[in-house]
């Protein structure tokens, strides 16, 4: 049987290698496709919409919306992990109480 401390290492570098990610390295490609975009033009509009209802600086209005979009996006992260969380807690005490309904 493996030790404690060998277990956790080998668990901490599968997390590790599982959260790797090739990265594209073609920024110039990526962020010149990224601006010409649609959705772009449309963040652009909402910026200035915001600023003008808020009577606020453009950049003021960009960093509100780009901080609410980050913010969203960490409240599902955490939703996510919360419910995945829970589902492998569910399973364990599935796993613990079967056999000993079993018998």
């Amino acid at each position: 049987m493996i030790e404690n401390q060998e277990s956790i290492q080998l668990i901490n570098t599968a997390i590790i290698k599982g959260k790797e990610k090739k990265i594209d390295t073609t920024y110039e490609d990526r962020l010149s496709k990224a601006c010409e975009s649609t959705a772009i033009k449309a963040i652009s509009g909402a910026i200035s919409q915001l600023a003008e209802s808020e009577k606020i600086s453009y950049d003021q209005a960009a960093i509100q919306i780009v901080e609410t979009i980050k913010e969203l996006d960490r409240v599902w992260n955490d939703y996510v992990l919360m419910e995945g969380i829970n589902n492998i807690k569910r399973m364990l005490k599935d796993n613990q109480s079967g056999p000993q309904n079993r018998h």
